[in-house]
């Protein structure tokens, strides 16, 4: 089980581009067209079962947003922050 992070190890640690709402970080990545961001949330689905760790997708015609949260932690954990710097390293490789 994973500590929840303090408002300030979250703020240092938050990849750059992404936001905190609440006990979610969240991210809206933006497309050319749908298929585009069909294809970037399956990549993101691959990564979350390595991780063992499921965001929330939303897909929507040109964007996908992406949310983290550790539910039974009740809030945001390294786990989180780990999988947004997954995702983000993979999105920019």
């Amino acid at each position: 089980m994973a500590d929840l992070l303090s408002d300030d190890e979250i703020e240092a640690q938050l990849p750059a581009d992404w936001t905190r709402e609440g006990d979610e970080i969240v991210r809206t990545y933006e497309f050319d067209d749908y298929l585009r961001g069909v294809n970037f949330a399956q990549m993101v689905g691959e990564i979350a079962e390595a991780q063992f760790h499921h965001p929330e997708i939303v897909i929507r015609y040109a964007e996908v947003e992406i949310r983290l949260t550790s539910h039974e932690e009740g809030g945001i954990t390294d786990a989180d922050i780990e999988m947004a710097d997954l995702i983000e390293a993979e999105r920019n490789a």
